[in-house]
């Protein structure tokens, strides 16, 4: 047996093939590692003498992998970034404390950011690290803390702590809700007279988004075949707050989000409470392995509790929020 070969790897040159792997290019990888091309070329040689394998097909004017390349990448690609991550946490433990956060756009942009600068100004020493994305991330394989996610209770773990459930309602701006009283614009009175006026969907084509779609209040309200006057389809949430915020659009906004933004009289519910209707998604708080174990970390979610409680009340939701069985 080469016993040589039962040695555990160096990290270098699996740090340097993980480059030339990803760039497909030994000169763009030493350009990234801060070495020269020969000497990338002599780490991979020896990964490949260490392995017994060629990792690389190499041309005059290009590099590919081969099958073992290929496999050796899926694997060393997960554990750098792992590495790199855990060592972040220990250089950030070291000094100032940091809690990383990873929600959607929307969540971010109306209910996390804006409530921030209260946490940080009674924490000065921890800084907040919002990744806002619609792409789930494995929390247990990389640096994130928190996930703020938005779905139905049967795709969370048990351990996901239970926020607040789903309210949505019509809202514009208050000068449009002005005008339409005064009868400067076309009323807005009752389900039918929103045939009249612009309405702010969507674009979600998921089965899943015929929850949050005018579609569903409409035909609640018993008009399913109405027309607006016309639809403006938009890629977010805050989008659609933003068109009712301006006076260009009636919203079907998500309460949760917006219940701040009514109570300064940003927005306006022309059919009060009245023309609110749930759904059966929910937002939720889950905590990663690594979070658990750091302070900070449960310092900042029991503030998020806090925070969802009052979003509760705002709402009229009125029960805690217990884990999820």
């Amino acid at each position: 047996m080469n016993t040589q070969r039962q040695r555990p790897l160096a990290i270098g040159p699996l740090r340097a093939f993980e480059a030339v792997a990803r760039r497909l290019s030994f000169s763009a990888a030493a350009e990234e590692l801060f070495l020269t091309q020969s000497a990338v070329s002599r780490q991979i040689r020896a990964l490949e003498e260490e392995l017994g394998a060629t990792l690389f097909h190499r041309g005059t004017r290009h590099v590919a992998l081969t099958a073992d390349g290929q496999l050796l990448q899926s694997t060393v690609s997960t554990l750098l970034e792992r590495l790199d991550g855990t060592v972040r946490q220990i250089r950030q433990s070291r000094g100032r404390r940091v809690v990383n956060v990873t929600t959607f756009a929307s969540f971010a942009s109306l209910w996390l950011i804006p409530r921030l600068e209260a946490f940080q100004r009674d924490h000065p020493d921890m800084d907040i690290r919002v990744s806002a994305h619609d792409q789930l991330v494995d929390l247990e394989d990389s640096e994130i803390d928190i996930a703020l996610r938005y779905c139905q209770p049967r795709g969370v773990p048990p351990s996901a702590q239970r926020l607040f459930g789903e309210v949505l309602t019509p809202v514009v701006s208050p000068w449009m809700a002005g005008q339409a009283a005064a009868g400067q614009v076309p009323p807005l009175n009752t389900a039918a007279d929103l045939r009249l006026h612009t309405l702010a969907e969507e674009d979600d084509q998921r089965p899943s988004g015929l929850f949050l779609s005018w579609r569903r209040w409409l035909a609640e309200r018993g008009q399913p075949e109405m027309q607006p006057r016309r639809w403006m389809y938009l890629n977010f949430t805050y989008q659609q707050v933003q068109a009712a915020v301006s006076g260009q659009a009636v919203a079907l906004a998500r309460l949760p989000l917006v219940a701040d933004a009514l109570q300064r009289g940003e927005l306006a519910e022309p059919f009060g409470a009245a023309g609110r209707i749930g759904a059966p998604t929910v937002y939720w708080l889950m905590l990663s392995h690594q979070g658990r174990a750091r302070p900070e970390v449960m310092e900042f979610a029991r503030w998020i509790s806090g925070q969802a409680a009052l979003t509760r009340q705002a709402i009229g939701e009125s029960e805690p929020a217990p884990a999820q069985d």
